[in-house]
């Protein structure tokens, strides 16, 4: 072949490729632009939504809302903490809120039969445990609860945590447990119910209560400042955490993007890391 044969075949060749990679895909784009467009940001997720949360959820779903807002700029999570039942019964009675996160699935159910919400997903699990003041002599076991002169603080049994709690008890007092009168003797110390998890907490914390039970989370987040007691797997139980959408809701599309969020892989991650179980 010629010299300048063999260049014009260079060109010709040279000119199909370019060609080729300008053309890319049949839209006429290429597939860095296709990878661009599929991470970016969704413009229509925008607005402000309120999130009704169990208190045991508070640093858990704080970090959640913000990686939430970091992957949709225009977007705003808001977040109100409390017990679960007065949390849905503030929905019953037509309270704000785009979501409920809650702490068993009852509360959900309950209002689901009135369709103040829809249908719910499980999006973490948790286990109570028993909390003691850091460096305490007085509970050093599950079984310490039912001794005489224990300041044990529980939650209400409304509240989902004061329900677990009283399960547990139940449980231990069944056949094959410790015995049929533990739970009356526990509850025979419980000095004050309170009306949220991190209620019980700051009583332990405080040193107005010599034990109580929380969430294994919540022990977690105290940093230190108290004691964990694991109560016997046989006794114990599995606090399930479902989300749904409230029937009232204000920015629709947005909440279905939060809870699709906190479902995700990224949004389990998070949720692992303050000490929540998988969905």
């Amino acid at each position: 072949m010629t010299k300048p044969a063999w260049v014009a075949l260079l060109v010709v060749l040279l000119g199909s490729a370019l060609l080729a990679a300008s053309c890319g895909n049949d839209d006429g784009t290429d597939g860095s632009q296709d990878k661009a467009s599929a991470t970016t940001p969704d413009p229509s997720l925008t607005g402000e939504i309120t999130v009704l949360a169990a208190s045991s959820l508070t640093e858990a779903l704080e970090d959640v809302g913000k990686q939430f807002e970091a992957a949709h700029p225009g977007a705003r999570v808001r977040f109100s903490f409390a017990a679960s039942s007065a949390l849905a019964t503030q929905i019953e009675e037509g309270g704000p809120g785009d979501l409920f996160a809650s702490a068993d699935q009852a509360q959900v159910d309950r209002l689901q039969r009135d369709i103040h919400v829809g249908p719910s997903d499980v999006f973490a699990r948790n286990e109570p445990v028993v909390v003691v003041p850091k460096g305490s002599s007085t509970v050093v076991s599950f079984e310490d609860l039912a001794k005489g002169g224990v300041r044990l603080v529980l939650a209400g049994p409304e509240v989902p945590i004061g329900k677990y709690a009283r399960q547990v008890l139940e449980n231990a007092s069944a056949p094959g447990g410790i015995d049929a009168a533990f739970s009356q003797r526990v509850l025979d110390n419980v000095r004050s119910e309170e009306s949220n998890v991190r209620a019980v907490l700051a009583k332990v914390q405080l040193g107005e209560a010599d034990a109580g039970i929380v969430y294994a989370t919540d022990v977690a987040a105290a940093g230190g400042e108290v004691e964990r007691i694991d109560i016997p797997p046989q006794f114990n139980v599995v606090a399930e955490y479902p989300v749904a959408i409230s029937a009232h809701a204000v920015n629709k599309p947005l909440a279905a993007a939060f809870v699709e969020f906190l479902l995700s892989d990224k949004g389990q991650e998070v949720m692992e890391a303050h000490g929540f179980k998988g969905k």
